[in-house]
């Protein structure tokens, strides 16, 4: 649930782009902070290894306009693609509102894209969310490329609900990355509501309608895990 100041009048929307390694998470991130207003935006910040992969997280806090009298500002992070960097994903997931998810379009990726979402699954769980709950928009990425699976077979080796909102795109292009950063934003204020009937701070009482599940595939295979607290990836107000 977004993060409501009364004081201050803003909503804090954190919102997590999830997928495989180089399947263009930090692209999306990049394009969206090259295209944006100076006095809009915060610094991007980026950890690469020397293969140019994101290893830790991208966070982007970006202010988007006004929800019912209420600041929008929105975190963008990236989760790193790499199994071997599973713990970091749990920590960005931490206070997660809203997820991306961003397909890799690519013949040959499908094992990758199903065990990305997969994981997604699992790592919500692990921390006491319901996937099914998680505003959720799938970005299906790369389409500019020449061997390309069908948005068809893509939705169906991914068992994407139609409830679901999915849109085509090509983060190197820019071609329909700011058109999936409003449908994720419209999703997670859609749950909030009236920001003004709120509570201050998190309500976790107030949870959003179950949609058809795209984690079938999951379900089946996740454990039941309890892992110690760790400190949440900061918001700009945990000063």
């Amino acid at each position: 649930m977004p993060l409501v100041h009364h004081a201050k009048r803003e909503i804090h929307v954190k919102v997590v782009y999830y997928g495989p390694g180089l399947g263009g998470k930090t692209t999306n991130l990049e394009h969206i902070h090259r295209h944006s207003a100076p006095d809009r935006r915060g610094k991007l910040v980026s950890l690469m290894t020397e293969a140019e992969r994101t290893l830790f997280f991208d966070l982007l806090p970006m202010e988007i306009g006004v929800f019912r009298g209420y600041r929008v500002r929105l975190h963008l992070c990236t989760v790193p693609g790499q199994m071997a960097h599973d713990r970091t994903r749990q920590l960005v997931l931490r206070h997660v509102d809203g997820v991306v998810f961003v397909v890799d379009s690519q013949r040959g990726r499908e094992e990758s894209n199903v065990a990305s979402i997969r994981n997604l699954a699992e790592n919500l769980r692990r921390q006491g969310d319901d996937p099914d709950r998680i505003p959720l928009v799938v970005q299906y990425n790369k389409r500019d490329l020449p061997d390309v699976l069908s948005i068809e077979e893509l939705r169906e080796a991914l068992a994407v609900p139609p409830d679901v909102e999915q849109l085509e795109a090509s983060a190197a292009t820019g071609a329909g990355v700011f058109e999936t950063l409003k449908a994720i934003t419209k999703a997670c204020l859609k749950v909030l509501g009236d920001p003004a009937t709120i509570p201050e701070g998190r309500s976790p009482s107030i949870v959003p309608g179950r949609r058809a599940s795209m984690y079938r595939a999951a379900e089946a295979t996740t454990p039941e895990v309890s892992i110690p607290k760790a400190p949440a990836v900061p918001r700009l107000d945990d000063d």
